[in-house]
């Protein structure tokens, strides 16, 4: 496997963008083993993520979605500096002003994927839930639709954020089992259920009025995985 380009056609309101082959870094590494995921190894299709020093990245926008251009498994660790909250405000489809970011996984399309999110207003919280719309497969068609909040088999709370200060959360899907951890420390544990682990896709981020200097990791996935054209489009939201 060799290192890939982006072939990439801009429009007025979408991007498309073909991946035709998988990283060097990938190809070289070992099955399971954790690597970076850069700048250019994201598909943003809402918002902007901003490359900063080394492998580390930004957000300082409202509302900001992305996923990984690259095979991976349903693991991903973000280690992150958080900046407060963004100036303008962004509302979600509900309606809801809500300041939060998180770990997508399983990421088959904007309609069907699992979410890992960080609740830092109004209420500190950690949320799983599961996104499922099995006949739509764009944002325009389920648009928030199709939400399901996952209780755990057991938890504790998640800290609470300020402004200039580290942490880290990483989820880890094996099968229908998710373990979550704030902090190095297991905060969420529970079964996403036997669809949400049939679902096919990387991994990725989302963010809604939260400002991060953040790095992104993922595993490699176990088992052979060809090379394959991704397509990437802009969308309002997922």
């Amino acid at each position: 496997m060799r290192l890939g380009r982006n072939a990439c056609g801009r429009g007025t309101i979408w991007t498309v963008c073909l991946i035709v082959f998988v990283p060097a870094a990938f190809a070289q590494s070992k099955p399971g083993e954790w690597l970076t995921i850069k700048r250019a190894d994201l598909c943003v299709t809402s918002g902007a993520i901003e490359k900063a020093d080394g492998d580390r990245m930004t957000v300082e926008v409202p509302e900001m979605r992305a996923v990984a251009i690259v095979a991976t498994s349903p693991s991903a660790e973000i280690r992150f500096r958080y900046g407060g909250a963004t100036a303008e405000k962004s509302h979600l489809g509900s309606g809801q002003v809500r300041s939060q970011f998180g770990l997508k996984l399983r990421a088959q399309d904007p309609c069907n994927l699992v979410y890992v999110i960080w609740r830092v207003e109004p209420e500190s919280k950690l949320v799983v839930s599961v996104k499922r719309n099995s006949s739509q497969h764009t944002s325009a068609e389920c648009q928030n639709n199709g939400y399901t909040n996952i209780k755990p088999s057991r938890s504790s709370p998640v800290p609470s954020l300020k402004p200039g200060s580290a942490h880290t959360l990483r989820a880890e899907m094996k099968g229908q089992e998710l373990s979550v951890y704030a902090d190095n420390r297991e905060v969420w544990e529970g079964g996403v259920g036997s669809d949400a682990a049939s679902l096919d896709g990387p991994v990725g981020i989302r963010s809604d009025n939260v400002r991060l200097d953040f790095e992104y990791l993922t595993r490699r996935p176990v088992g052979h995985t060809p090379d394959h054209g991704v397509p990437c489009e802009r969308t309002n939201s997922d």
